[in-house]
């Protein structure tokens, strides 16, 4: 068994590691931590998220220094903000843990990133090298023996299983930069209450074109250009994307099928369509990614579909620990 810590366990990507990791096999929730100055403090999770009533009815914890932990603890996810994570990550991983960031704070290997997209100075360079992406159908080798595995965002998980196979095989022209439109719920946002998701002022609008910071993740880990365009719109869960690629001429739609069979046919949590188009409600709640396309002429449209708290979140995270520890992959996912 190994002894869990999930920090930021009452957010919305807490609460799905929660639920998947209370019904893990191999894991002990040893404790289930939040800020020292949230008012939740010493609730159960269930007075705070009712459906959890008599399934996890463990109380919210103020954080601790990791060392005051006694090496007790052998897993840390931390769902939190990047700053939080920058703190933590590598106090956790000086006292031996293995640990799960959720976050961006270790997710690009370059500090001057992070004084562009996130406005602060990275004072950890040593474990930005040691970090590994955790995409889990693409980086599984690297997977089985990192210490820091920092779990992509959702739009470039999205972005990255959509495109990467393409660029592997290299069909796309380079003429032409690949188009993502990738659309949000609100849960995105987070769970505090603020204005931007408040239902009624929530419309459906593009935001942070040419400089959100996961444009610079997609680009980063696929290894070519591409427009990328995230938007969020006023439902709670899910993201959907369509991708517009030009191939390269003499490239046909069975061949493209091929390719996916070829990087998918043995990963348990992609789901490939050969003839319809994902959406959202087929992946909500569930841990898969669904892709489909369709081709005409020299135009690609892949449409993708995941549960942004999930696939893109809380149950890649758990699929990267199934990995790290050879598990069953899909072990408490499905």
């Amino acid at each position: 068994m190994l002894n869990t810590l999930i920090v930021g366990a009452s957010g919305y990507t807490g609460i799905e590691l929660a639920v998947y990791l209370n019904r893990h096999p191999h894991i002990n929730i040893a404790g289930l931590v939040i800020s020292s100055h949230s008012p939740d403090i010493g609730k159960k999770i269930s007075d705070i998220h009712k459906h959890l009533k008599s399934i996890i009815d463990i109380e919210l914890e103020p954080i601790r220094d990791p060392l005051d932990y006694g090496g007790d603890i052998d897993v840390v996810f931390l769902a939190t903000s990047h700053m939080v994570s920058h703190n933590l990550a590598p106090k956790f991983l000086e006292v031996g843990c293995i640990v799960f960031d959720l976050s961006g704070a270790f997710r690009v290997n370059d500090v001057e990133f992070y004084k562009k997209y996130y406005n602060f100075t990275h004072r950890y360079k040593h474990y930005l090298d040691k970090a590994v992406y955790g995409l889990a159908e693409w980086q599984k080798e690297k997977i089985k023996t990192a210490q820091l595995i920092s779990v992509p965002g959702c739009y470039p998980t999205i972005s990255h299983l959509a495109l990467k196979p393409l660029v592997k095989e290299d069909v796309l022209d380079k003429s032409q930069w690949p188009v993502i439109n990738a659309i949000s719920g609100v849960s995105g946002i987070g769970r505090k209450a603020i204005i931007d998701n408040s239902f009624c002022e929530v419309s459906l609008q593009p935001y942070g074109i040419f400089h959100h910071r996961h444009h610079r993740e997609i680009v980063n880990f696929l290894g070519i250009p591409v427009i990328f365009i995230p938007y969020v719109c006023n439902f709670q869960r899910g993201i959907l994307a369509t991708v517009t690629c030009l191939l390269k001429k003499g490239i046909k739609e069975e061949q493209i099928l091929n390719i996916y069979q070829k990087y998918y046919n043995d990963k348990p949590l992609i789901r490939l369509y050969k003839k319809d188009i994902p959406a959202i409600k087929s992946v909500v709640g569930l841990p898969f990614c669904d892709i489909g396309f369709a081709v005409k002429h020299q135009h690609l449209i892949v449409t993708v579909a995941e549960d942004n708290l999930l696939k893109g979140a809380s149950s890649q995270a758990i699929q990267c620990l199934n990995i790290r520890f050879s598990f069953i992959e899909t072990l408490s996912l499905i």
